[in-house]
């Protein structure tokens, strides 16, 4: 049985936690998000915009696209759910 992730709820926490990574997280890409999550965190907030960007852009990615695309996928390949 495969779990389809959603696209809405992928790129709504992107948007508005992206900073911390947690979109990343679900979508299953770890290492992506713990980067962004250390970035923040260590740099005790500093560079948080920048982290915090990087989501705003994945987000917007992610609510953009379509069908087979890249930003569609989760890290097993399975399409997410619009």
């Amino acid at each position: 049985m495969v779990v389809q992730r959603s696209k809405i709820v992928a790129g709504l926490l992107a948007i508005f936690v992206g900073s911390l990574g947690i979109h990343n997280f679900y979508l299953g890409r770890a290492k992506r998000g713990t980067i962004q999550l250390l970035i923040s965190v260590l740099s005790f907030g500093t560079l948080a915009a920048i982290s915090g960007i990087w989501g705003i852009v994945e987000g917007i990615l992610i609510l953009c696209s379509k069908p087979g695309e890249k930003w569609h996928r989760d890290v097993r390949g399975v399409e997410l759910s619009d």
